[in-house]
């Protein structure tokens, strides 16, 4: 793998060109200091203060435990400054344009990688974000995005860099309807589409092996029209979304092997597979039986403490409290 190949895969680099087929996406880059606030593991658990109270989430996931950093020790003439939340504004006000320019919410994602390890803080359990704060929430929970923003090159046999120059948040449009049956990670070797599986492989969908031969055709139809000669990489896989009304939608591209899940396949068996004529292998879960437990991020260690008195136990309270009094204000109901 090369770094050239990795590079391809970035969303602010592919979606330019293939925009139209793919879903609406509006991309920021980043402020440094924000990536630093993403990195920065050193203190407590803070998020940005907003400009706008009505969409702010508790910003410090607060332990008891640890009232001593507010207070100053008697006879010890040093003063305990409390951790100073942090604040984007600018960045704010051109992520709350976007929400509202695709419809009030989005899921966001960095250069390669969506936050779905941390899906499970927010309160839908989804990564679907409405305002800044709960965007802040996601990247900075989640435990996958240190892929991005420190190894995204550590897989490429001409690594020079350990870190791209610049990080993108893509804002992609949320569609609360979309089936999680209906999205596939296709394989691509030597420029042939050479396997397609199932993305969501810790389920049995029926549905799947009613359709597999259309599925099939479409998404042969889809890469042979729309991604074969456009796209410059020779090996690399690419994700799709397929709609009720039998249109294929490109999610994703990501490198070929290192940290892309091959999902139904090995990387070896992909590795094998015929590069010429038609031998497409497309895998679905084909009964309750073969479901792949397991693929799924699970809750990081640290955060299991929800015991009370605890800090995730106090945040989460807060955080209710938040939602019940925004529930109740007169605004929310305009």
């Amino acid at each position: 793998m090369k770094e050239e190949e990795v590079n391809r895969c970035q969303i602010q680099e592919w979606y330019p060109k293939f925009k139209s087929v793919s879903i609406r996406t509006l991309i920021h880059e980043l402020p440094e200091s924000f990536v630093q606030y993403l990195l920065d593991d050193s203190g407590p658990f803070l998020l940005p203060v907003s400009i706008s109270n009505e969409d702010a989430l508790p910003n410090r996931i607060h332990n008891p435990e640890e009232e001593e950093d507010y207070q100053v020790s008697e006879g010890s003439g040093d003063e305990a400054e409390p951790s100073v939340p942090p604040s984007f504004p600018e960045l704010e006000l051109k992520i709350k344009e976007s929400i509202e320019t695709v419809g009030g919410a989005v899921f966001p994602k960095l250069n390669w990688s969506a936050p779905k390890d941390s899906a499970w803080i927010s309160t839908s359990g989804t990564l679907r974000c409405a305002t800044f704060s709960e965007i802040a929430l996601l990247l900075r929970s989640s435990d996958s995005l240190t892929h991005d923003l420190c190894h995204a090159y550590d897989s490429c046999s001409d690594k020079t860099m350990s870190r791209p120059p610049n990080f993108f948040l893509a804002l992609r449009k949320w569609y609360p309807s979309l089936r999680p049956e209906m999205e596939f990670r296709c394989f691509v070797q030597g420029q042939h589409l050479v396997g397609v599986s199932q993305r969501e492989v810790t389920t049995f969908y029926p549905v799947l092996c009613e359709k597999k031969n259309d599925l099939e055709m479409l998404i042969k139809e889809f890469f042979n029209d729309k991604l074969r000669l456009q796209f410059e990489s020779e090996d690399y896989t690419f994700d799709v979304y397929v709609t009720k009304d039998e249109r294929v939608k490109l999610l994703d591209f990501n490198p070929w092997g290192a940290f892309t899940l091959p999902l139904l396949f090995t990387w070896e068996e992909l590795e094998q597979k015929p590069r010429e004529g038609d031998c497409l292998d497309f895998r679905i879960v084909e009964s309750q039986c073969a479901v792949r437990p397991g693929l799924k991020t699970a809750v990081p260690y640290d955060y299991l403490d929800t015991s009370p008195g605890s800090g995730w136990d106090q945040f989460l309270r807060n955080a209710d409290e938040e939602l019940q009094r925004q529930t109740r204000s007169p605004e929310a109901g305009a």
